[in-house]
Parts: structure tokens; sequence; C-alpha cells
């Protein structure tokens, strides 16, 4: 019998007992369904190995007795490179530039930097000079079993790297000089102040990170995440690291080295040479790079850009790297969404119809 033939009451109740039915069957269905296609949650990964919170400082006794700081980064097998940080930096001062770490990873790039006299954990001896650091430094690269090293040297890294080039020009597969200090040419202004004089003007700088550390307000490195707490620590580090307190004596030390003449003679260097300038800088001016070529044995290769000033060894670093793994013959830049590594050639008809601009696309991005 139909519902439908039911009498009112009866065909009413039925209705209802079936649309219950119905429901809690619906319900049942979609209970098993759920419980049937569920599948275990994925099992939660966790890495195998630690993240790198940059480079690790170690100690070397020298056969001299000092000890030298240094650390060493990248692969052990790659291409070596001795980082020659700027006046007042500690031997992390690489650290600086592990913004682009993945590309200096990828290019097999082994950077070494050793620390000077009186900075981060470096005991200050005032009787210590550039030929000092060049000699220590050199033995830590044959304690690491490192002969030939390519240098790049940063500002005031730069009349150490000439020191080291003069002293063993044959062990210096490449030299790159960025926004770098020449020991020859004009002294600086500073060179006529006392010790004295020299302490007082610095003081407040090296007591405060962010002092030293200060960029121009449309400084490039503004747009790199974490590069201004980076520097601020870097300069802790550097002139406090051993409970110093900020001592100006180091500090004062190294610039008063600066003001010896004549610099060291690179005669016989043979290495191709690199120098980088921004035109906007003030503190090593674009005429130093004369300065720096009339001093080479041979013809530098000389990058300068109108985007930089003593920010250059940082906004072209990407470039640097590239240059330093042996890639000079081509040019860094952005095309589109995406970093290129063009042939100079090329990348120069791109950039200059506008269709492409200098550098990591990173610079564009951030």
């Amino acid at each position: 019998m139909s519902p439908v033939s039911l009498p009112g009451p009866t065909r009413t109740a039925v209705i209802a007992i079936g649309a219950a039915t119905l429901t809690l069957l619906g319900a049942l269905t979609l209970v098993g369904s759920g419980e049937s296609s569920a599948s275990p949650s994925p099992e939660p990964k966790v890495q195998d190995t630690f993240d790198s919170l940059g480079p690790e400082v170690h100690a070397a006794k020298l056969s001299n007795g000092r000890t030298a700081h240094y650390s060493d980064s990248g692969n052990k097998q790659g291409k070596p490179v001795l980082y020659i940080g700027g006046t007042g930096t500690s031997a992390r001062a690489s650290h600086m530039t592990d913004f682009f770490r993945t590309t200096r990873e990828d290019l097999d790039l082994r950077l070494i930097s050793v620390e000077r006299n009186g900075f981060g954990d470096t005991e200050f001896d005032k009787k210590l000079g550039k030929a000092d650091y060049a000699e220590d430094a050199l033995e830590v690269l044959d304690q690491l079993g490192v002969d030939d090293v390519s240098v790049i040297a940063i500002s005031g890294g730069g009349p150490y790297a000439a020191e080291l080039a003069a002293r063993a020009p044959e062990r210096v597969s490449a030299l790159h000089l960025a926004a770098a200090l020449p020991p020859y040419g004009t002294k600086p202004a500073y060179c006529s102040m006392s010790d004295d004089e020299l302490a007082a003007t610095v003081k407040d700088s090296i007591r405060d990170p962010r002092k030293w550390w200060a960029f121009p307000d449309d400084s490039p490195v503004k747009s790199i995440p974490g590069f201004a707490d980076t520097a601020y620590e870097e300069g802790a580090r550097t002139y406090n690291q051993r409970g110093q307190q900020a001592d100006p004596a180091p500090q004062v030390h190294e610039q008063k080295l600066y003001c010896g003449r004549p610099g060291p003679d690179l005669a016989k260097l043979d290495a191709p040479v690199y120098l980088y300038g921004g035109k906007k800088d003030t503190t090593v001016p674009p005429a130093t790079l004369k300065t720096w070529q009339d001093e080479l044995p041979g013809k530098a290769k000389v990058r300068t850009y109108a985007d930089s000033g003593h920010d250059v060894q940082y906004r072209h670093w990407d470039q640097i790297l590239v240059d330093l793994a042996g890639h000079s013959d081509k040019t860094v830049i952005c095309r589109g969404k995406h970093t290129r590594v063009m042939p100079a050639g090329e990348a120069d008809r791109l950039l200059s119809k506008g269709r492409a601009a200098l550098g990591s696309c990173a610079w564009k991005n951030n």
C-alpha cells in the first residue's frame, strides 16, 4: 500500500518516520564516509642538521707566539677567498655579506677572515703593524692547507691586502678591492692629529655601533632584512668582545697605520686585480681608484657604480661574488622577475635599453 492511500494522520506519521530514517541513514553515511577516507596526518619533519648562525671564530696558535682568530665559512674543498674587512671589524665581519650566502655557496666559495690587532677576540699589541697582519694571515692559511687564495678587501682592509700581496704575490690568485683605502697618495686628513685627538673623534662612534655603522637613509643596504642589526652586533663584538669596553686605542692605532707612506711595492704581483667604487662615495672617493691603478703593475678591471656610495661592497656583492668565482666576463642583471648572469656585452645592451637593471632582482624585490 502506498503512503498516499493511507488515511491522513497515518500517512503523515509514515512520511515523518521515513524522513527521519533517511536523515539518520544520511548521517551514518557521512560519518562512515569520513572515517573511511581519513588518512593519517603526515609526520612532522625536523631537520637532521643545524642551520648556521654565522661564521664560527677559531683560534690558531702561531709560530711567533701570537694567537690569531679567524673564521672559515663554506665548503672546505671550495675556492678559498681571504676576506679582509674594513676598519673596526672582527673575524665575523664576513657575516655581513650573508644576505647572498646562497649565491656564495652555489659558486662554491670558501670565505676565510683573519682578525686584526686589538679587535674582537684578538689582544692589542701597539708594536704590531700591517706586515705583522700579513704574516699572521699567511700562517693561518698555511695551517688550513690553503696555498693560492683570492683576496677581497673592503674599505680599510685595502692597506692590509696590499701588504699581503707585496709580501707573497705568488700566493695571490686574484686581488679584489671594494671601496678600498689605498696606502698610497695623499694621506688621510686626520694623520696630523695626535693619538689623543684622534681618540676623541672616534670614541663616541665605537661606543655606539649604531653610529659607527650608520648609512644614509637612501643607502641600498636599508633594503636588506636584518642588515643594520647584524652590523650593530658586529660593531659591539669588535670593540667589546674581550671586555675592552670600547677602548679606542686599537682603532686609533689602525688608523695611524693608514698614514704610513710609501705603501708596499706591488711590482711583483702578477694576479688579476679588480677595483670597485661607488660614485657617491665620500669616505673613499672615486679618485682613489686611479691611485690604486698607478701602483699596480698591470691593468686592473674597474667597476664603478652610480647607485653606490661607501656601500658599493654590499650593493654589488652579487657581482663581486661572480668575479671571485672566475666569471668576470659576465654581469649580474635583473631582467623581468629573474636574476641573470650574462655575457657582459649582452648585459650592457639590455641595460642601455632599460630592459634590465644591475644586480640581483633581490634589490628590486625588497
